[in-house]
């Protein structure tokens, strides 16, 4: 496992429309059907990385925490099945149905949408205003699984709480870092 940060790619860059199918229901989702009132907040996730099975129970209480506030989450596995088979889609459905995932968890099997977003590790966050527009790329927290630091999300809670009271979120964004998107 390579620790890869993230790719910190402009702030203000349109959020990348995608059509991608959902692993627990079934249904195909564009971002436009998905997209939340206030904000949304893209994740770039899998099951078998250390780094995002670490930050899971957070993913679950921000989206529960902000959901009634108009924030929408959305994650997006795009990992390669045939060399990672533990993130094939049945695979995800069973991860998203054990931790009760409020969120849809979508298949990206051409990577075409984790190419788009410039996306380089799993976790890897993006926050998009209610125009779609990116005002936060980054890490979830300081929390990592061997340095003891509690989980807190405080990075992304500070930026949405900002971005809810209608003021500037702080350029100063830390790259989140993970296990690397298993290319084809």
């Amino acid at each position: 496992m390579a620790l890869t940060p993230s790719n910190m790619i402009p702030l203000g860059t349109q959020a990348p429309d995608f059509t991608l199918p959902d692993t627990v229901s079934g249904s195909v989702y564009s971002l436009q059907q998905l997209k939340g009132d206030k904000a949304t907040v893209i994740m770039f996730i899998c099951n078998h990385c250390p780094y995002v099975k670490h930050i899971n129970p957070e993913l679950v209480n921000l989206s529960n925490d902000y959901a009634a506030r108009g924030v929408k989450f959305v994650a997006i596995s795009s990992n390669d099945v045939q060399t990672h088979p533990e993130d094939a889609p049945d695979k995800m459905k069973e991860t998203a149905l054990l931790l009760s995932y409020p969120f849809p968890y979508l298949f990206d099997e051409t990577q075409q949408t984790a190419k788009a977003y410039d996306a380089a590790c799993t976790p890897d966050f993006y926050i998009f205003d209610e125009q779609l527009k990116l005002v936060y790329r980054g890490q979830l927290d300081d929390s990592r699984p061997s340095n003891k630091v509690p989980l807190s999300g405080k990075d992304i809670r500070a930026a949405l709480d900002c971005l809810l009271n209608g003021q500037p979120v702080s350029p100063y964004q830390r790259p989140s870092i993970g296990c690397g998107i298993k290319w084809k």
